[in-house]
Formats: C-alpha cells, sequence, structure tokens
C-alpha cells in the first residue's frame, strides 16, 4: 500500500500539470476585461471562439491555413519518407546507419540554419512568401521523420509475403498495391498523422519561408500574445492542443483495438 502512494501522488501531479494549464486557457478564452486581482473573470464572452468560426477575423482564416498545410504536408511526407525508409530497411552495417543519420541531419541540425537554408531556396525558386514555398519546407524535417519511422516499420516488414506474391507472377505494382500497401494501412495512417503534427504546430518554417505573407494559426497566435490580446490568443492555443490530444486518443484506440485477449 504504501509504494503506491508516491505512484498515485506522481500520477496526481501529472494530471494537475496537464489539465491546469489547459484549464486556465479555456477560462481566459471567454473572459471579459479580466485584470489583477481579481481570482475570476468578471464577465464573459465568446468573441474570441466566434473569431474562429468567422471568415473575415484572422482566427478562422489562419486555422483553415494551418489545416490545409498540414493535411498536404502529412500525405507528401509520408509519400516520399515510404520508399525512403524501405531502401533504408534494405541496407545492413554501417551503411544503414550512415543513412539513416543523413535523413535526420535536417532534424538535427540548428533550426535557424535549416531554416535560413530553406528561406535562400525557396526564394531562388520563386516559391518565397507562398503556401507552396512552406510546404515544402514542412515537408524536409518531415521526410526525415517519417524515414526513420519507416525503417523502423520496413525493418519488421516480412518481406516473404512479397516474394509469395512475385512467384505467383505479381507485378511489382500489383504487389505495391494489393500486398504491400494494404498490409500497412495503420502505418501509413499514422505515419500520415505525425506528418500533419510536425507541420501543424511549425512557427519557425512558416515564418522564415513564408514571409509573413503566410498566416497560420500559431503566428497568429504569437501575433496576439504580442499585442495583449489574450482572450484570442488562449482561444487558439487551445485549438493547437486539440490535434495533438486527438492523436493521443486515437493511438490509445488503436493500443486497445491490437490488444490480444486473454486465453
Amino acid at each position: 500500500m504504501t509504494r503506491r502512494l508516491p505512484a498515485a501522488f506522481g500520477l496526481a501531479a501529472l494530471a494537475l500539470s496537464a489539465c491546469v494549464p489547459l484549464a486556465l486557457l479555456g477560462l481566459w478564452s471567454v473572459a471579459g476585461a479580466w485584470f489583477y486581482p481579481a481570482l475570476r473573470p468578471p464577465t464573459f464572452t465568446l468573441e474570441a471562439w466566434r473569431a474562429l468560426a468567422s471568415a473575415r477575423a484572422r482566427l478562422g482564416p489562419a486555422a483553415l491555413a494551418s489545416l490545409g498545410l498540414a493535411l498536404a504536408n502529412g500525405a507528401l511526407a509520408a509519400a516520399v519518407a515510404f520508399p525512403v525508409g524501405r531502401a533504408l530497411a534494405a541496407l545492413a552495417g554501417w551503411r544503414r546507419r550512415l543513412g539513416a543519420a543523413l535523413v535526420f541531419l535536417p532534424v538535427a541540425a540548428p533550426p535557424i540554419a535549416l531554416g535560413i537554408g530553406l528561406q535562400y531556396s525557396a526564394l531562388v525558386l520563386g516559391l518565397g512568401g507562398t503556401p507552396l514555398g512552406v510546404l515544402l519546407a514542412h515537408a524536409v524535417p518531415s521526410v526525415g521523420f517519417l524515414s526513420l519511422y519507416f525503417l523502423g516499420i520496413f525493418t519488421a516488414f516480412d518481406r516473404r509475403i512479397e516474394d509469395e506474391a512475385r512467384s505467383l507472377g505479381a507485378s511489382p505494382a500489383q504487389i505495391l498495391r494489393r500486398v504491400t500497401l494494404p498490409l500497412l494501412r495503420r502505418p501509413i495512417a499514422e505515419a500520415v498523422l505525425l506528418g500533419m503534427l510536425i507541420s501543424w504546430a511549425q512557427v519557425p518554417l512558416t515564418q522564415l519561408v513564408g514571409g509573413g505573407l503566410v498566416r497560420t494559426l500559431p503566428l497568429e497566435v504569437l501575433a496576439y500574445v504580442r499585442s495583449g490580446q489574450d482572450r484570442y490568443a488562449a482561444a487558439g492555443a487551445l485549438v493547437l492542443v486539440l490535434p495533438g490530444l486527438a492523436a493521443i486518443a486515437a493511438a490509445r484506440i488503436a493500443a486497445r483495438r491490437a490488444e490480444v485477449p486473454p486465453l
């Protein structure tokens, strides 16, 4: 019993550290004029949440822009990282380690160095300040993450299934479409979701490559924080948290479905 008390206190502390900030953000997002030393807002308003649903306010279009970039980045990064991870899994020894280090280099590099390099590349290609340029910039670190993810997937993947289909006369395209992709539906979906999360809250690359012309939700939240409009900043911050919470819930549900019931 005594051994369980520290664990219980630790879990309670973790729960409080996670829930209290979210509760404060929720309260702040609906607060009217709330100044120190008042312990609670004297008035409440849904103005910030209406701004999220409005096409005229800044939060609504920024949230849609972030969602569109996240969806496109998840699909693009997964499509590129899939063959890269498969190729790395086919290597062995120092070749695999070297390949893994190279694909992870954009992630391990200092963000400012990566951002400046991508900004220069985007300007040279004429993509600076465009959604396409921002998307390609987001895809660089995303492909690095997902390549290592698919490296782990294909390392454990049994390729004898593909060999069996090949021995039965299936073409490479048929093997990919009818064997490999159906078997890897869940890992591919998880990779797309991971790529979306990487892009969803991206700030430095969006700022450098977008040049302030591509306005996403994280940039708008920072702008509201700097201008002292805490109500709008809190509402936007809560929306930024939602995809991560949804991803955790989806992963938990998928893990439960994959559990083998006891005999």
